[in-house]
């Protein structure tokens, strides 16, 4: 799965053998789906979504210019299509609680969690996990399972890089947030 091989398979599609066109799908059908589900909420319209995303990305193979690498620029329409779908919808975002971003010790977190075995702390990140907003969700993802870059997810989202790092400083911040007061509640 590397940007050579990608390279290839796109080459073959735009010299008209289209049917490669699903090695790319099969590729990465998985992670669009992940990306657009943690935006959207909703298994059906996900599925929807990214299949308009490799139907967009296919029509527009032609203008992909390999300046990033492919899942990128395919992560970027699904990103988009994703936001316009919720637009569409009228779903209006909270506006961020400036308190969730006091101060913790994550010495303290660290050793907190390092109390508990694996099982445990699997659960309880999955738990801080469902306390973000989807946007953080997603941003999170795209950082940590889908291993893109902060330049990457920048080009994915449209935000500044620097915007992206903010965010996902601020997105640890919430997740420490979350987990020190289970931990907490757990230690009462």
């Amino acid at each position: 799965m590397t940007r050579t091989d990608d390279s290839h398979v796109i080459a073959s599609i735009l010299d008209g053998q289209t049917g490669m066109y699903s090695v790319l799908v099969e590729r990465y059908k998985d992670m669009v789906f992940s990306l657009v589900l943690k935006i959207l909420k909703s298994r059906e319209e996900a599925e929807e979504v990214a299949q308009d995303t490799f139907l967009k990305a296919y029509h527009a193979l032609p203008r992909f210019k390999h300046e990033a690498r492919f899942s990128t620029w395919l992560f970027r329409i699904a990103y988009n299509t994703a936001i316009s779908r919720t637009r569409k919808k009228q779903i209006t975002t909270l506006a961020l609680d400036e308190n969730l971003f006091e101060n913790y010790s994550t010495d303290e977190v660290h050793e907190n969690i390092n109390q508990l075995d694996d099982q445990q702390q699997l659960e309880l990140m999955k738990k801080a996990l469902k306390t973000l907003t989807h946007d953080d969700q997603m941003l999170i993802s795209l950082f940590y399972t889908n291993q893109q870059t902060v330049e990457e997810i920048s080009m994915i989202t449209g935000f500044t890089e620097s915007n992206v790092k903010v965010k996902l400083h601020r997105i640890r911040k919430k997740l420490y947030k979350e987990i020190n007061s289970v931990m907490q509640l757990n230690h009462a």
